[in-house]
């Protein structure tokens, strides 16, 4: 897939330590704003992070930098249910937010409360979930990786390690990105591939499904995780399997770059969500106060870029502090 690549320059003037509390709806809710004189407003963040999952940390972390440079009171809030998520945009709606940016990992169960926002006059950008149904959906902008080009891009590198049958492990069942990383995958290795469907808001229920396939087929040469946290969940299954299969993963977080740096993992896909966070917040504050819309009717995209031990040492620093 041919896509524009359009790169947003960001700086950020000011950083503020942001207060967080549990919203009433099982999601994560986290507000911030900085002190700096623009013009005061209130964007909402609404995500579908589960529990633990460490992504969503780098995520907030670029949001929350974003709105103390901008004078932003943050609102964020997740929940991994689609029909929750709509309830959470729901309510941002009713409180008068200035602006709501939102994931789409399931576009079809939230088009009503995005059509509710719409109305309501309160602009709607996505991230990280949803480049090939943001259009659609209605939304203004869109900030993300091109998760065909990721996949196929895996496919790729597959093929010149030579491996013959890949595992791709996805966590969550329906999720459009997740879904698409593996089909696209699968379009461009030359080995035979195949789907694993694991909870991925347990963990044992996770690597329990990987040592179980891995112990059921001594042909599966590669696991391919789609998140950080599975990919060190992986290496603990493919031992415990006693396989030989290696472990390569989509996105990175802190926990990675040491098994990156030792080869456990051999590569990573990284779709840089703190950048995601940060201009979806930044998208909302320059339309709101310039009328600006990045992207030229495109996706600004933020990846995919392969990371490996030859180039870890360039992110190791920001992954550590919580930004790669």
């Amino acid at each position: 897939m041919n896509r524009k690549l359009f790169t947003v320059l960001a700086t950020a003037g000011a950083l503020a330590m942001v207060a967080s509390a549990c919203s009433e709806e099982g999601g994560q809710q986290e507000e911030g704003g900085g002190d700096v004189e623009t013009p005061d407003m209130t964007i909402a963040m609404i995500t579908h992070q589960a529990e633990g999952d460490t992504f969503w940390d780098i995520v907030r972390a670029g949001a929350e930098d974003a709105a103390a440079k901008s004078n932003i009171t943050l609102e964020y809030s997740a929940n991994p249910e689609a029909g929750e998520q709509a309830t959470l945009i729901r309510n941002a709606v009713d409180q008068d937010v200035d602006g709501i940016a939102v994931t789409l990992a399931k576009p079809d169960a939230l088009q009503d409360a995005i059509d509710t926002a719409k109305d309501a006059d309160i602009p709607v950008v996505g991230l990280n979930a949803g480049i090939e149904q943001w259009e659609e959906a209605g939304l203004q902008q869109y900030f993300g990786a091109d998760e065909t080009v990721a996949g196929e891009a895996f496919g790729e590198r597959l093929n010149e390690v030579d491996a013959q049958k890949a595992l791709c492990v996805i966590h969550e069942q329906g999720h459009v990105a997740l879904e698409e990383r593996c089909s696209s995958l699968e379009e461009t290795f030359d080995g035979d591939s195949e789907t694993l469907y694991v909870d991925g808001a347990s963990m044992p229920d996770v690597s329990s499904g990987i040592t179980a396939r891995l112990q059921e087929d001594e042909d599966v040469d590669y696991v391919a995780t789609l998140g950080a946290p599975f990919a060190m969940t992986a290496l603990d299954a493919v031992e415990e399997a006693g396989s030989d299969a290696a472990v390569a993963t989509f996105d990175t977080n802190r926990e990675l770059v040491g098994a990156l740096e030792s080869g456990d993992v051999e590569w990573a896909i990284d779709q840089q969500p703190y950048l995601q966070g940060y201009l979806a917040v930044d998208g909302l504050w320059l339309y709101n106060t310039n009328g600006n819309v990045s992207g030229g009717g495109q996706p600004v995209l933020t990846g995919p870029e392969f990371i490996d031990q030859d180039n870890i040492d360039e992110v190791a620093e920001y992954a550590e502090e919580g930004t790669r």
